[in-house]
C-alpha cells in the first residue's frame, strides 16, 4: 500500500462551498424549475436513455434529482434537496425511480431516507434505518442510511450503507486508547417491512481488515466531532456466494461469504489474493460484478486514481476479468477520454448502459460531467451541469424509463394585444409527444372547442396564438391522437 495519505476535511469531498460560479440555469414559465442548463456535446450515436444526476452546488433552486435527455432537455425536477444514488432499477420485475435524500456531512458520508417511485412517481414505499447509530454531533436522526449506497438486488431487497462513529483504541496507527473512528456498515434491509435481514460491520472483521493497512492517515482526525475513516464504504454488490464491497481508503474490493467472513481481496495496489496484469486503481468506487461463475467474473470499477489531497492521474472506467482458479486479475478495458482528461477526487461511477451495444457511461462525481463511451472505448456523449470543483453529483446515470406523472400537465396564458402566449409543461412526462390547445366558455366549463396542435419542444413549449374565441384555455398532452393528460383551464 500506498503511504498513508493525512486526514483531508472532506468539505471537498461532498460538500461544496461558496465558490464564484456563473453557470447558467434554466428558467421556465409554468412553474419553479431552475436545473443547470446541461452543455451536450455528441460526437456519435448514444445509447437510447436518460440521463440522471443529482447536483449539488453553489444555486440552490438546482440541488434536486433531475432527468435530461439526450439532447439535454429537461425532463423531470424533483424537490428540491440533496440527493444521492438517482437512478432507476428493477423492483419485482417493474422498473422504479430510487434516489436517497437527507443530510451529507462534510466528514465524506450521510444520513438519510431511500424513496422509491414508480412510473407515475407516486413514492410506493421510503425505507429507513432507525437502528442504534451515533453521528458526529451526537444528535439523532430520522434514518441512518448512508448517501453511499442504495442497491436493488436480485430478490427485491435493499442494500444500503451506514457509517457509525466508535470508539477504539487506535495506537497501533499511532493514535490513542479510546480515540473516535467510522466503523462502516452495510444491511440488507426488507423493503416493505424495513426490517434489516442482514448486517456487516468492517470492526467486526479487523483481523481480516488490518486498521494499519487503511491508506487514509490518522492525521487530526479521532474525535467523535471528526472521526478517523479508515475504510470508506462506497459500493455493496450481491453475488453468488455473498457480497462483493468496495472500501475506498483500502483500495481493494472484498468478496464476502454470506456468514461475512473473506472469501478474498482484489487490491489495486498490490493485488492482495491476486497476480495483477496490467490492473491498478486507487481510491475507488461503485464496484460491481458481472458473469459470475466459481471459477472467474467480470468486475467494473470506477477508478478516481485521485484524492482531495492529490490529484495527478486520469480517472478512468476499468473491467477487470477475475480468474478465481488461477487468482490472476486482468484489464479488459480502462475507459477514459483522451480529449477531455478528467482527475475526480471523489465520488463517480462506471456503468454499463446496454450490454448489446456494450455502451458505458461514467459519472464523475466531484467533477460536473457524465460522459458515455462506445464498445471501443471512444467518447460519444459528453455532458456538463457545472464548472469543475463548483457543482458535483455523486453518481450519473443512463437509465431507460417510461412515466405519465399522477399530476396534470400545466399551462400558463399570458395575453397579447392579438391574442396570448401560451406556455405547456408536464414535469416527468416522457411519453406525449404533441400538445393539443382548447379554448373554454368558462373556468368551469367542460364544453371546449379544439384550436390548434403543437409538437412538444423540450421541457417547456411556447405558443402564439391569435383571435381566440374565449379568454379561456385548457391544454392535452397526447401521444399521436392518445390523450395522456389535462390541465386545468387557466384563463388569459
Amino acid at each position: 500500500m500506498a503511504a498513508r495519505v493525512l486526514f483531508i476535511c472532506c468539505a471537498l469531498l461532498l460538500s461544496l462551498g461558496a465558490v464564484a460560479d456563473d453557470w447558467p440555469y434554466s428558467n421556465f414559465t409554468t412553474g419553479p424549475w431552475h436545473p443547470p442548463v446541461l452543455d451536450i456535446n455528441k460526437t456519435n450515436a448514444a445509447d437510447p436513455g436518460y440521463i440522471f444526476i443529482g447536483p449539488r452546488g453553489n444555486n440552490p433552486a438546482g440541488i434536486a434529482a433531475l432527468i435530461y435527455d439526450n439532447d439535454g432537455n429537461l425532463v423531470y425536477q424533483g424537490p428540491n434537496e440533496v440527493t444521492s444514488n438517482f437512478r432507476t432499477q428493477k423492483l419485482w420485475g417493474k422498473d422504479v425511480i430510487t434516489f436517497w435524500a437527507g443530510d451529507m456531512t462534510e466528514l465524506g458520508f450521510g444520513f438519510g431516507t431511500v424513496h422509491i417511485l414508480d412510473d407515475t412517481y407516486k413514492e410506493i414505499y421510503t425505507v429507513q434505518l432507525k437502528d442504534h447509530f451515533i453521528a458526529p454531533d451526537g444528535e439523532p436522526r430520522e434514518s441512518y442510511i448512508d448517501l453511499h449506497e442504495s442497491h436493488v438486488t436480485p430478490r427485491n431487497t435493499l442494500l444500503v450503507s451506514a457509517y457509525n462513529v466508535t470508539q477504539r483504541d487506535l495506537t497501533d496507527i499511532g493514535g490513542e486508547p479510546g480515540q473516535y473512528m467510522l466503523d462502516s456498515q452495510f444491511h440488507e434491509v426488507d423493503i416493505p417491512s424495513n426490517k434489516i435481514l442482514y448486517s456487516w460491520s468492517a470492526l467486526d472483521h479487523e483481523a481480516e481488515i488490518p486498521l494499519k493497512q487503511s491508506s487514509q492517515g490518522l492525521g487530526k482526525a479521532g474525535t467523535q466531532e471528526i472521526p478517523w475513516d479508515a475504510y470508506h464504504l462506497n459500493s455493496i454488490e450481491p453475488a453468488n456466494h455473498g457480497y462483493l464491497i468496495s472500501l475506498r481508503h483500502y483500495w481493494s474490493a472484498y468478496y464476502l461469504h454470506h456468514n461475512g467472513s473473506i472469501m478474498w481481496q482484489l487490491s489495486g495496489d498490490d493485488g492482495a489474493d491476486f497476480q495483477l496484469h496490467d490492473v491498478g486503481f486507487s481510491w475507488q468506487h461503485d464496484m460491481r460484478i458481472f458473469n459470475e461463475s466459481d471459477d472467474n467474473l467480470i468486475m467494473n470499477v470506477f477508478n478516481n486514481a485521485n484524492n482531495p489531497g492529490e490529484s495527478l492521474t486520469e480517472t478512468t472506467g476499468m473491467s477487470i476479468h477475475v480468474d478465481l482458479v488461477n487468482h490472476k486479475a486482468t484489464s479488459l478495458r480502462n475507459v477514459s477520454d483522451a480529449d477531455d482528461p478528467v482527475y475526480s477526487v471523489s465520488q463517480g461511477n462506471f456503468q454499463w448502459v446496454d450490454p448489446e451495444t456494450a455502451h458505458t457511461f461514467m459519472g464523475y462525481g466531484s467533477i460536473s460531467k457524465v460522459k458515455e463511451f462506445d464498445a471501443e472505448g471512444k467518447n460519444v456523449l459528453s455532458a456538463q451541469f457545472g464548472y469543475p470543483n463548483t457543482v458535483a453529483s455523486y453518481r450519473g446515470f443512463k437509465c431507460p424509463w417510461k412515466a405519465t406523472p399522477f399530476w396534470k400537465p400545466v399551462a400558463i396564458a399570458n395575453p397579447t394585444a392579438g391574442g396570448a402566449d401560451v406556455y405547456m409543461s408536464w414535469n416527468g412526462a416522457t411519453e406525449y409527444d404533441t400538445w393539443a390547445i382548447y379554448s373554454a366558455p368558462s373556468a368551469d366549463s367542460t364544453d371546449t372547442t379544439f384550436i390548434s396542435s403543437h409538437s412538444r419542444t423540450g421541457f417547456e413549449t411556447k405558443v402564439t396564438l391569435s383571435n381566440l374565441p374565449s379568454s379561456f384555455i385548457q391544454v392535452v398532452a397526447r401521444q399521436g391522437n392518445t390523450d395522456l393528460g389535462t390541465s386545468e383551464i387557466v384563463s388569459l
